[in-house]
């Protein structure tokens, strides 16, 4: 009988967590995963409430998702991270222990790194808008979902910049629009504004707008400077308020279209959009430029993380020469 009181108590719970995520702006991303972690953490403990468990109970599904399920250490981290803000925010029980909780520590490993005749070939496999996804990644170190929700309005051609919004920590930053783009992101443009026209004629064309500007600026949404650089094929219904949109680019799209050309191109790395963010800098590097101008157009808050690119520079084991080719 009990347990059929907290299986009730439970869809109520994983609302009012819902609601403190939305109240605090955080992204639907988040939202989803927060409230997926407190699901099966409550369904790893038979349905018991939160409240009824403790330190115990955390530390035995956090070692179950190590252990048995052999989950990323980052994930394990995550799945820590939407306990603590269940137990905090929404139960509001300060529970010192839960910091005590050992975050694993997520493997060092070097990154994945195109050498630049293999960028060619990558992006010569590819054509279309997922080609200029891309380029637009390559070129300008942008992460996959920063490029996905890029607006019109923060691409400067005359000054050949990107406005990079909200990216990783929230920051805003700047960073280089290529050369080669210019005239392909302008065609592309002039097909996304067609696009956009077409939806205000038939009654859409709004776009999601970040925390309360849409309040704020209620005709804002319809505006071509709000509209994703790469919007989606079809207009979808936001899940949070239930307005038809036309959202951006589906990243799995993008992430499949990037292993296709790989496949196409005979790269025998395991190629994924990120991938080509990693080229960018150590292409940079490679370059000459030095590691604190890369490190601003990344958007890393710490030079030591941009460092890691310093180990993968293309010069045969960090320069040295071996004692069997002396």
């Amino acid at each position: 009988m009990e347990a059929k009181v907290t299986s009730q108590q439970s869809p109520r719970l994983l609302d009012q967590l819902r609601g403190a995520i939305r109240v605090r702006h955080y992204s639907i991303r988040t939202e989803e995963a927060y409230v997926d972690w407190a699901r099966r953490f409550i369904l790893f403990h038979g349905k018991r409430h939160p409240k009824e468990m403790g330190a115990g109970e955390v530390t035995a599904f956090l070692t179950h998702l190590a252990l048995e399920r052999n989950v990323s250490a980052s994930t394990q981290n995550q799945a820590k991270s939407a306990l603590l803000f269940l137990y905090r925010e929404v139960l509001e029980m300060e529970l010192p222990w839960l910091d005590e909780v050992i975050a694993a520590k997520a493997a060092r490993r070097l990154p994945v790194v195109l050498t630049q005749v293999e960028a060619r070939r990558l992006l010569e496999s590819m054509s279309g808008t997922m080609g200029l996804v891309a380029g637009l990644l390559y070129g300008t170190g942008m992460r996959l979902l920063e490029g996905l929700r890029l607006r019109v309005k923060d691409v400067e051609f005359s000054r050949r910049e990107i406005v990079v919004r909200e990216g990783k920590g929230n920051k805003d930053r700047v960073t280089v629009l290529p050369e080669n783009l210019l005239l392909p992101l302008q065609a592309h443009l002039e097909k996304v504004k067609a696009l956009h026209e077409r939806d205000l004629d038939a009654g859409f064309g709004e776009v999601y707008l970040p925390d309360a500007l849409a309040r704020k600026y209620p005709n804002a949404a319809r505006t071509w400077g709000w509209q994703y650089v790469f919007p989606s094929s079809v207009r979808s219904i936001d899940p949070r308020t239930g307005v038809e949109r036309r959202h951006h680019l589906y990243e799995a799209s993008v992430q499949r279209a990037v292993r296709e050309a790989a496949k196409l191109a005979k790269i025998h790395k395991p190629v994924t959009p990120h991938v080509l963010r990693h080229s960018f800098a150590t292409h940079l590097l490679q370059a000459g430029y030095d590691i604190r101008t890369v490190q601003e157009l990344l958007g890393h808050k710490d030079v030591q993380t941009t460092m890691i690119y310093t180990h993968v520079l293309n010069k045969g084991g960090r320069g040295v020469t071996s004692p069997l080719d002396m």
